[in-house]
């Protein structure tokens, strides 16, 4: 059964980091792509990041680049994501995402806010 859980969430400043973690298990993480999306009150869930299982390829989205970093452990079964100057259009609940079969974790809040 596949499970994400993410956690890691909470409330910063702006300009502020955070880092996002998210559990994987029931499959086998190393292989398979994984993204990170959010979703915004009253707006749709869109990508974040997205890493590859079997090479290192990587998307962002353009609001992202040079300021989040998707990265995974596959030994431990984790994806990460690596938030830095966070700015309050950045506040959204961010999920975990394994891209083949549509799995999704149940989201982590996160709030940018002076």
């Amino acid at each position: 059964q596949v499970q994400l859980v993410e956690s890691g969430g909470g409330l910063v400043h702006p300009g502020g980091s955070l880092r996002l973690s998210c559990a994987a298990s029931g499959f086998t993480f190393s292989v398979y792509t994984m993204s990170w999306y959010r979703q915004a009150s009253g707006k749709e869930r869109e990508l974040v990041a997205s890493l590859a299982g079997l090479n290192t390829n990587t998307n962002y989205a353009d609001s992202v680049k040079g300021r989040f970093t998707i990265s995974r452990d596959n030994a431990r079964n984790m994806l990460y994501l690596e938030m830095n100057n966070l700015k309050p259009e950045d506040t959204a609940v961010y999920y975990c995402k394994r891209n083949a079969g549509d799995f999704w974790g149940q989201g982590t809040q996160v709030i940018v806010s002076s």
